[in-house]
């Protein structure tokens, strides 16, 4: 036994993972009554990531911030900029490419028990009582703002500290760290899971029913990440940036893939980070920053879906209405969940833009459960993906700048 686990765990990840996949769809197709105790195996693997990514992203920024050096400058302010910019952008193109391919829907009742925000002054609101939230309640209900929030103020308040309470909580968070990728590990089971429970609950037709929708989904996602995003990098390091874009999505995007969950890729972002040889000041805060607030993928979701109700309720929409629902689409994107569909609750929001109300708006967010098996991990290997992508351009930026200097000075 010991020696097949360890023949299967040498095997690559992504391999695992498609195996996973293959049986779990078979199991659906061929015996889905004898097989339903296989959907446990999903369920608890997207337990296990809930459960251990809000205490990841305390420990991995309060530590970060504890044992940033005074005097010592980071790149902050530019990739903040870029995660803003990216963004924005992702909502834009995911605007114009429901003009140029408009997506009716054939709406159903579903997703009845969510509740969404009910207004943008609810959701101002909420995000302020967030911030102001218990710690203890905010790892218990995975509020990433109000843990964000709590990890920054400990953050600073700890930088005075001895180094020994430092070294404490860098190894906790080298702990967690490792937590997270054995569960990761455990992906290709927990992935059966999801893929079983998916075939048998909404059976392959439902897939193929939102075709032209995942298209226009999919390829507005696509287009960021291999065409806005390297312009976005070449703009700041001025040489070809598609080695490091490619890069970026392989070692990051591939892994966010499967586990759909850009605060459980946080570990992987870390790594490829220190592969590529980057500050670790600026990184270890950067990337699980841009876990929360880095959501290209979900404004591209929030947009497309929100205007496909719009084109199946035949509501007209001018060119400026589009563009205040991209900047919408981009500042509540940077409140999604770190974890898997975290983008969908906030179609309702971007839909009372136009007066749709809230039954309608949930059938949406119905719409997008059905589809989010390739829709959500998209969008997380973008969202995650570029979180290391624009550490990396920043500080390649910082350097290129200074070389210059160097170079008029000499």
């Amino acid at each position: 036994m010991k020696n097949a686990i360890r023949k299967w765990n040498q095997i690559n990840l992504v391999k695992r993972i498609v195996i996973g996949i293959v049986i779990g769809i078979a199991l659906a197709l061929t015996v889905p009554e004898s097989a339903k105790w296989v959907s446990v195996f999903g369920s608890l693997f997207v337990g296990a990531l809930k459960a251990v990514a809000p205490v990841l992203v305390l420990f991995l920024v309060m530590h970060a911030i504890s044992k940033h050096r005074s005097g010592h400058k980071t790149n902050m302010k530019s990739i903040v900029a870029l995660y803003a910019i990216s963004t924005f952008l992702a909502g834009f193109v995911a605007v114009l490419a429901s003009y140029l391919f408009p997506v009716t829907l054939s709406l159903a009742p579903g997703a009845e028990d969510v509740t969404p925000p009910g207004g943008i002054v609810e959701v101002l609101r909420t995000l302020l009582f967030n911030i102001v939230d218990n710690p203890v309640n905010a790892l218990l209900n995975g509020n990433y703002i109000g843990i964000l929030t709590w990890a920054i103020l400990l953050g600073i308040a700890l930088r005075n500290a001895a180094d020994t309470t430092k070294n404490m909580l860098g190894n906790i968070s080298d702990a967690i760290s490792k937590l997270v990728k054995w569960v990761i590990n455990l992906a290709p089971i927990g992935i059966m899971g999801l893929v079983f429970e998916a075939i048998v609950t909404n059976g392959l037709s439902a897939l193929l029913d939102y075709g032209k929708l995942l298209a226009v989904l999919l390829g507005c996602m696509f287009f960021i990440a291999l065409v806005v995003n390297p312009i976005i990098v070449f703009i700041n390091i001025r040489k070809n940036p598609y080695p490091l874009v490619l890069r970026c999505l392989r070692e990051s995007g591939i892994t966010a893939f499967f586990t759909r969950s850009s605060a459980a890729n946080i570990p992987v972002n870390m790594s490829l980070c220190e592969k590529l040889g980057l500050d670790e000041d600026t990184y270890s805060v950067s990337i699980p920053l841009g876990a929360t607030v880095n959501m290209a993928g979900a404004a591209v979701t929030i947009s497309v879906l929100t205007l496909a109700a719009v084109h199946t309720l035949g509501i007209q929409v001018d060119f400026v209405t589009a563009l205040i629902l991209s900047i919408l689409a981009a500042v509540s994107a940077a409140g999604a969940s770190g974890v898997a569909g975290g983008s969908l609750l906030l179609i309702p929001l971007a839909s009372s833009l136009f007066g749709i109300p809230d039954d309608i708006a949930m059938q949406v967010v119905g719409v997008g459960f059905i589809i989010g098996v390739l829709q959500d991990s998209c969008e997380t290997a973008l969202n995650s993906s570029s979180d290391a992508l624009f550490t990396a351009t920043a500080e390649y930026a910082k350097k290129r700048k200074q070389n210059k200097v160097v170079k008029m000075s000499a």
